[in-house]
């Protein structure tokens, strides 16, 4: 009961600290409560840190802020439309192609099945090989079911989604960099009186959200321009669709390239069979992943905080299943905020005590001065 008490005061006992614990606890519980409805204001301002990085650019060379944030905004626009015009339609077409082609390739994989008890007569048999293709077609029947059952509102809801943030982000996002300071200000006033620890804690913490913010959206970027090109190259079908893939999947590290791997090999699979372009394939993939782990990933996150592999794994586990795709993408920005804080959290008491010993010292003459006075009288 005493070590429980005496930690208790020897940690929340400094303003600091209790300043600290009070900002992180309102941050989380507007994310956990009001994450839902904040989704389109999170969005604007992971891209508006994103595009807050060009604009500090440019106004290093001179050019005005604002004028720096008008032209970054006019690029970031024409990009917009692009991707809504352009690219979405595309995958989208490919989406639906993959989908008509899905019964042939399920004929292609069933017949495939059906050899094995020829060619593997010890490890298979009919009746086992008979017995999992009823239970795929059993659950792909359910499965046909439940998605034709959804798939009107699900394509209403995702247009309406789409309507929606094509006009609210590019205003939060123009809004977050034109009143940077303004919105800043603001958002100070209710910060507690004691905040310096937390804004210590914030400023290193800054440094690698937005080193890992632009990084990952540059890797996203170079890992999704590479793959399309080199399936291309292979005439793999489904190139943009497959390639977007490959860059989404950087964004959960060591997880993301593997399960991207098996809609690569059932595609590549289908479309050459076990020739040598199927193996071209696998390789190249191999190639990619090898490029983005040993090249990409030391060049564009040389300055963030080093994580072990496991508090990665662990973070996105934990921060996956509280926020969804937000907490899988800032998981290791979350995860290098808690690391901050608990690096500051002993310096700052053992800074306060220090402070606390030094107030003492002035007053030790005094004392000694006065015992002595105290002593010559007596």
């Amino acid at each position: 009961m005493y070590t429980v008490r005496d930690w208790i005061y020897r940690h929340l006992s400094d303003p600091q600290v209790v300043a600290l614990t009070v900002v992180l606890l309102v941050g989380f519980g507007i994310i956990t409560f009001f994450g839902s409805m904040l989704v389109p204001v999170f969005a604007s301002v992971v891209l508006a840190y994103l595009l807050e990085g060009v604009v500090r650019v440019l106004a290093r060379y001179g050019v005005p802020r604002r004028l720096a944030v008008l032209l970054i905004f006019t690029v970031f626009l024409f990009c917009l439309t692009l991707v809504l015009f352009a690219l979405v339609p595309t995958i989208m077409r490919q989406i639906l192609q993959l989908v008509e082609n899905l019964p042939a390739m399920l004929e292609q994989g069933q017949a495939a099945l059906l050899r094995l008890p020829e060619r593997y007569p010890h490890l298979f048999s009919t009746e086992q090989i008979s017995a999992l293709l009823d239970g795929i077609r059993r659950e792909a029947v359910a499965y046909a079911r439940g998605v034709a059952s959804s798939i009107s509102l699900a394509s209403v809801v995702m247009v309406l989604t789409i309507v929606v943030y094509a006009v609210l982000l590019p205003v939060l996002i123009f809004f977050f960099l034109w009143d940077k300071d303004k919105i800043l200000g603001w958002l100070g006033r209710f910060m507690p009186r004691h905040h310096g620890l937390a804004s210590s804690v914030w400023r290193e913490v800054d440094l690698q959200i937005g080193n890992y913010v632009r990084g990952k959206f540059v890797e996203i970027a170079i890992v999704w321009a590479g793959s399309y090109v080199t399936f291309l190259f292979l005439n793999l079908d489904f190139a943009m669709l497959l390639a977007l893939l490959v860059g989404l999947s950087v964004i959960i590290p060591y997880v993301g390239a593997t399960v991207v791997t098996l809609p690569i090999a059932i595609v590549a699979y289908f479309q050459f069979g076990t020739s040598s372009e199927f193996v071209w394939v696998l390789v190249a993939y191999a190639i990619i992943q090898a490029i983005d782990a040993n090249i990409l990933v030391p060049v564009l996150f040389s300055e963030a905080v080093n994580l072990h592999p496991v508090a990665i794994i662990v973070a996105i586990l934990i921060f996956g299943g509280i926020w969804g795709f937000w907490g899988v993408f800032f998981a290791i920005p979350l995860a290098t905020v808690i690391q901050a804080v608990l690096n500051a959290w002993p310096r700052a008491t053992d800074e306060s005590r220090a402070a606390a010993r030094d107030d003492e010292a002035p007053l030790r003459p005094r004392e000694i001065k006065a015992d002595e006075a105290l002593a010559g009288k007596r």
